[in-house]
C-alpha cells in the first residue's frame, strides 16, 4: 500500500456559525491541498470533514498516516470511543446521544477502505502543516463559505 501523509484542520467563526475545513495530502513528497467552507456549521463538524474529504481523495487502499489538532477526532478512534458508540446505537456513556452520526458513519466506512493512523497534534504550536490547514480552513470561511452543511442541525 501506498503510504501517505494527512494533515487536517478545521474552524468556525462563531460556533456555529461559518466553517472551514483545511487539509494537506502528502506522497513522495509531492503535496496536494483541498479545503471548502461552510455557510453554516460547528468547529467538530469541520474537523470531521476535513479528514473525510481528504480521504476520500485517495483512490486506492492506502497506509495512512493522519495528523490532527482535533482531541474529538483522535480520541473518539484512538481510545476506542467509536467503537462504543456503534456498539450502543449512537449513545454515549452517559446515554446522550452522540452528535454528527452522519460523518462518524461516513469516516467509518473510509477507515475500512483505509490502514489509518491517528496522530493528534497541538494546535497553533508551530507544527507546519497544522498552520498551513488552519490558514487553509480560515482562508475557506472567510472567503468562500457558501457549501451547505447539510447534517448540520440547530
Amino acid at each position: 500500500m501506498k503510504k501517505i501523509d494527512i494533515y487536517t484542520d478545521g474552524a468556525c467563526t462563531g460556533n456555529p456559525g461559518k466553517g472551514g475545513y483545511g487539509a494537506v495530502l502528502i506522497y513522495n513528497g509531492v503535496k496536494k491541498e483541498i479545503s471548502a467552507g461552510y455557510k453554516l456549521t460547528t468547529n467538530n463538524r469541520m474537523e470531521l470533514i476535513a479528514a473525510i474529504e481528504a480521504l476520500k481523495k485517495l483512490k486506492e487502499p492506502c497506509d495512512v498516516t493522519l495528523y490532527s489538532d482535533s482531541k474529538y477526532l483522535t480520541d473518539a478512534i484512538n481510545k476506542g470511543w467509536l467503537d462504543s458508540w456503534q456498539k450502543n446505537n449512537w449513545k454515549k456513556s452517559d446515554r446522550k446521544p452522540v452528535l454528527n452520526v452522519d460523518l462518524w458513519e461516513e469516516l467509518i466506512s473510509l477507515l475500512n477502505i483505509h490502514s489509518v493512523n491517528l496522530i493528534w497534534v497541538k494546535g497553533h504550536a508551530g507544527n507546519e502543516y497544522n498552520e498551513i490547514c488552519d490558514s487553509l480552513a480560515v482562508e475557506a470561511y472567510t472567503n468562500s463559505a457558501t457549501l451547505e452543511d447539510m447534517g448540520y442541525i440547530s
